[in-house]
């Protein structure tokens, strides 16, 4: 694919938690855990938040970025129209008794007809399980117990391994649902408290994380004043839509996992479709986020992808985007940002691997831009990072 890591890794969520809380620390950023917003009003200067224990917080923006649940979503009033769920799937994190070899076995045996059904080794004897559910939890926040898991994996397997001293039990179901907007004024959506749907593919990090990272910077440009008009806007046009064809590729997905005749024949052609490249690669990059593309018109192939991590003569091209700032990459040694050069920072050491004569990324690493002529880059500039500074 076109990325400079080909290759899948498995990171525990605590871990990446831990890492985006300590970078946030490091910044600046005062985390407070256990807050619960029960009211937020908003004028024409900022937002209003009022906590539970009675805080009033003030700020010139607010996001909300509080899951499914999303109180800020349900305080704005936004509407979450889609498809509660159907089926329910168990998972937990347990010690095992049974041989390794044994478990793998009997897994693989249960997955040629039960794709909800799964084992994934964590380490120290610690596995990660995973079955289809009786039925659909009234309440979903209630953990199950370990004897329902026990059950539900028994059911299938014909044995629950041997499992004990759960470390974390849950439960998920397939509801899909997106919300109608992401922007009401100066309160904005992102993550799952904008859009749900089955973890199917492992697609929810990568949809939310990209997200924040849109968001982020057109925000700090609204708070550092020079925005363009309808930056902020342009959040919801370009983030909607990838949700919209997230929830239906995970959609297709639950419904290739029923056991029943139909779901089933076509689990049958899907697979054999995959045998030709193009497919598979078209499959992959779009469960991996790769092919998301905005609409920024008719133009180069690279336009209104995210540029992947090339290697320049000093270095690798996403060292440079640390700063959060946009970047001309020009290897005709001509063009100029003239006046934007306290927003976007001028690169003219190119490797061969950027096949374009120049490109304009966003400070999200999306191309904004590819041509050769002055005049282009200086019409395109202002719609992305507003007026120029004489």
């Amino acid at each position: 694919m076109d990325t400079a890591h080909p290759y899948t890794l498995g990171i525990p969520q605590t871990t990446t938690d831990r890492l985006l809380a300590e970078h946030a620390t490091e910044l600046g950023v005062e985390i407070r855990r256990g807050c619960e917003l029960v009211g937020l009003s908003q004028d024409e200067q900022g937002v209003s938040a009022e906590l539970g224990d009675g805080t009033r917080l003030r700020s010139r923006y607010l996001v909300g970025c509080d899951g499914g649940r999303s109180a800020v979503r349900k305080l704005l009033g936004v509407g979450f129209p889609g498809e509660p769920s159907r089926v329910e799937t168990l998972l937990g994190e347990v010690e095992v008794t049974a041989p390794p070899d044994t478990l793998k076995a009997v897994t693989a045996e249960v997955r040629t007809t039960h794709k909800r059904f799964g084992a994934m080794p964590l380490g120290d004897g610690v596995y990660r399980l995973v079955a289809p559910a009786e039925g659909v939890a009234e309440d979903r926040t209630v953990p199950p117990t370990l004897d329902e898991l026990k059950r539900q994996v028994r059911k299938l397997a014909g044995t629950d391994f041997g499992m004990r001293s759960p470390r974390w039990l849950s439960r998920f179901g397939d509801a899909t649902r997106l919300a109608e907007r992401y922007r009401t004024g100066r309160v904005l959506l992102a993550g799952d408290a904008a859009h749900i749907h089955p973890p199917t593919g492992g697609q929810g990090l990568n949809l939310g994380i990209q997200d924040a990272f849109n968001l982020g910077w057109k925000l700090a440009a609204e708070v550092n004043g020079w925005a363009p008009q309808a930056l902020l806007d342009s959040y919801h046009t370009e983030r909607h839509p990838v949700a919209a064809d997230v929830l239906d590729n995970t959609r297709a997905q639950t419904e290739l996992m029923s056991l029943e005749p139909g779901p089933q024949a076509v689990r049958r052609l899907v697979s054999e479709l995959m045998d030709f490249e193009e497919v598979n690669r078209y499959l992959m990059e779009k469960i991996t986020a790769i092919a998301v593309r905005y609409d920024f018109g008719e133009g180069h192939e690279l336009l209104g992808r995210r540029l992947r991590d090339v290697t320049l003569k000093r270095g690798r091209l996403y060292a440079l985007m640390h700063g959060g700032r946009g970047l001309l990459l020009d290897q005709t040694g001509r063009l100029s940002v003239a006046g934007w050069a306290d927003r976007v920072d001028h690169v003219g050491d190119i490797s061969k691997e950027l096949h374009a004569p120049a490109v304009l990324l966003r400070p999200d690493g999306h191309v904004a831009w590819v041509g050769d002529d002055q005049q282009d880059l200086l019409a395109r500039l202002p719609q992305w990072f507003g007026a120029a500074v004489s």
